[in-house]
């Protein structure tokens, strides 16, 4: 009797393990057809996955995974595509992403069409004209995504420029690190900013010879008039928000998206749209440590609620590194522009701050996402988190380090020694890899910027994120980047720090899984996870690095159900990310908020 029980119970172990379950539950949707990369750990490909009630229930070989097929089975075939685990958004930020999907398009090729101020104008004089009249009833214009890196005049726009598209309703564009904004004369009256208005602690009004400030505001400077206006948006124009951002990171693949900075208020509009209506992906938040302490340690959950869930706390110690806002240990190399001899740039927080910040999330044994781009920041928060981990101990609350664009390799190992998830942007290869040779850093350390392979070599976990709105969340440039490291202007910079592709999946997958405490049911193909799937054209394992960015997402599913589908035709070339109006509707409750939260806030600088 006990013998044949152990017999049954290991054959049973024995079936589970290969991929058949014992009991040969019945499927709702079996997939096979194509390459699947399962992101294991062994690194494997299957042939069929099977799935039911959101989870995977058998991995395995076509044969096998067929015994779960039942009369009511749908047998999706994958057409020879590649299969893979869904993307889990490393840093982004998908509600205020949004604003990318309902605002002029201002960004430099290949996503957009701005390559001088020229061309921006025109840009935001073509958005106008073809939301016409949406813009005669709210009264404002926004756009988003332009790049002084990219632009012929290698400056910011002036408000001067920006009054040449209209002087009569207030313009407010937004820098494509989301740090820096311009904002013509309406605007500027309109938020109070005159000659005589100071700056706030850790931002900049940027003046012209006369003193008069010439529209371009810089980091807390920046954030203190936009961050009311999006906090007065009210309740329609966030929920719009927190749709069109979604629906967009579902089409790049993503199931997990993540608010990388937000308010309560904030979470709360995630919360009620999830419940009302529902988002196509998780969504995990981390509002501002500084802002709303008690709030985050009083919501933050591992257990997500119709898929929203607050996450931690988010911490910000400085700024761009493009911008030359990012704190660093030395000059900036060649900085375009009005900067004093030896200029670092400059940090957003004390140090004092920043060890009360992480002090703080470390008692509460929280979850900390910190911002740092410059050495100097970097420098700052390894000391805050030495002190706090030699005073509190370790909480297990596995600390991430957003951006570090600018890691020294010590500053590497010492992140490796306490402990904390890189979260990398090696996009910035791409995007602003010509520029951090040329300008930020210089040709020699521009080598080692989102340092992917020396975070490799050590052995460590991390992730690879796309920051958007910063970018566009393209999940294959952020693959391709991660592969290439290949320049704008074609330039490979720093093939040392160049990883495989299946490890730069895993930097999208099973390990921003793990950093969010999540990878018991995310980031791979394994029975009992969620079915979260993205299907590609084609298996990037399989095809020429150098064509990675022009892999499609072809299909998205979380946990079984089909949240995103490619357009017929769409491999034909690239998707249009041209976005809007999508939604009309969204338009304009997005453009007539904006109006009255600038009209309400309009001295409140």
């Amino acid at each position: 009797m006990f013998k044949s029980t152990f017999s049954a119970t290991l054959l049973a172990g024995t079936l589970l393990a290969t991929g058949t379950a014992w009991t040969q539950e019945i499927a709702d949707t079996i997939y096979t057809g194509g390459p699947i990369l399962t992101i294991d750990d062994a690194g494997t490909n299957t042939e069929a996955v099977a799935v039911r009630d959101g989870r995977i229930i058998a991995v395995g070989t076509a044969s096998d995974v067929m015994a779960h097929r039942g009369d009511e089975t749908e047998v999706f075939d994958l057409g020879g595509r590649a299969m893979l685990p869904g993307f889990v958004d490393s840093h982004g930020h998908v509600i205020m992403g949004g604003l990318q999907a309902l605002s002029a398009n201002l960004l430099a090729p290949p996503d957009g069409p701005v390559t001088d101020i020229p061309s921006l104008q025109s840009a935001l004089s073509q958005w106008v004209e073809d939301n016409r009249g949406i813009v005669d009833q709210v009264q404002v214009i926004v756009g988003f995504g332009y790049d002084n890196a990219q632009l012929a005049e290698l400056r910011h726009p002036t408000r001067e420029e920006l009054d040449a598209v209209s002087a009569e309703l207030p313009i407010m564009i937004v820098h494509q690190s989301g740090h820096i904004g311009v904002a013509n004369s309406k605007a500027l009256e309109i938020g109070g900013v005159t000659a005589q208005t100071e700056a706030p602690p850790g931002g900049v009004i940027r003046r012209d010879a006369n003193g008069e400030p010439n529209g371009v505001l810089e980091e807390y400077a920046f954030f203190t008039v936009f961050a009311p206006l999006m906090a007065g948006l009210g309740d329609e124009a966030l929920e719009a928000f927190a749709r069109a951002g979604a629906d967009l990171w579902a089409s790049f693949g993503y199931t997990t998206a993540q608010e990388g900075r937000a308010t309560p208020e904030v979470v709360e509009v995630a919360r009620r749209v999830a419940a009302e209506d529902g988002l196509p992906v998780d969504v995990v938040i981390f509002p501002d440590v500084l802002e709303a302490a008690d709030y985050i340690s009083e919501n933050t959950s591992r257990d997500y609620v119709d898929g929203v869930r607050v996450g931690g706390c988010k911490l910000t110690i400085d700024g761009s590194p493009q911008g030359f806002t990012a704190l660093r240990d030395r000059p900036y190399y060649d900085p375009v522009g009005d900067y004093p001899p030896g200029y670092l740039g400059y940090s957003a927080i004390t140090m004092e701050q920043t060890q009360q910040a992480i002090d703080f999330c470390f008692e509460n044994g929280l979850q900390i996402l910190t911002h740092s781009n410059g050495e100097g920041a970097s420098d700052m928060l390894i000391a805050a988190l030495g002190s706090a981990q030699e005073r509190l101990g370790d909480p297990g609350n596995r600390p991430v380090l957003i951006h570090g664009q600018f890691l020294r390799e010590d500053q590497v190992d010492a992140l490796n020694q306490l402990g904390v998830f890189p979260s990398l942007f090696p996009m910035h290869t791409f995007y602003w890899g010509d520029w951090h040779r040329d300008h930020t850093v210089g040709p020699v350390n521009a080598e080692n910027i989102s340092p992917t392979g020396w975070v490799h070599q050590r052995g460590m976990m991390f992730g690879t994120h796309h920051d958007a709105p910063v970018a566009f969340p393209d999940s294959m440039r952020v693959l391709a980047a991660t592969v290439t490291r290949r320049t704008r202007s074609g330039d490979i910079l720093g093939p040392h720090q160049r990883v495989d592709v299946m490890t730069a999946l895993r930097a999208m997958t099973i390990w921003p899984a793990w950093q969010h405490f999540e990878e018991d049911d995310k980031g791979s193909i394994e029975i009992g996870k969620l079915a979260d799937f993205v299907i590609l054209s084609d298996d990037p394992t399989a095809v020429d690095p150098e064509t990675l960015a022009d892999l499609q997402v072809m299909v998205t599913i979380k946990e079984g159900d089909i949240v995103y589908q490619a357009e017929p035709g769409v491999r034909e070339g690239r998707l249009d990310r041209s976005f809007f109006p999508r939604d009309p509707g969204m338009a304009h409750e997005f453009l007539h908020a904006m109006y009255e939260a600038m009209s309400e806030h309009s001295h409140e600088f």
